[in-house]
């Protein structure tokens, strides 16, 4: 995923997930970015599977 403030892109499970101080934290699926701390929405799972099969195709070729 990239990051909406700084950019920087990250596999979700390198971001923080959840917050302390959140009042929704239970239900909170904001994930933080590992450089800037930024929440971010986690990728919707169509994004995740386009990632999937174009990254296939260009390491097949």
């Amino acid at each position: 995923m990239r990051c909406g403030f700084c950019g920087y892109e990250f596999e979700e499970n390198e971001g923080n997930v959840g917050c302390k101080n959140c009042p929704m934290s239970s239900g909170c699926k904001m994930v933080k970015c590992p450089r800037c701390n930024y929440e971010n929405p986690p990728e919707p799972a169509l994004v995740k599977t386009l990632k999937k099969v174009f990254s296939k195709k260009k390491t097949t070729k």
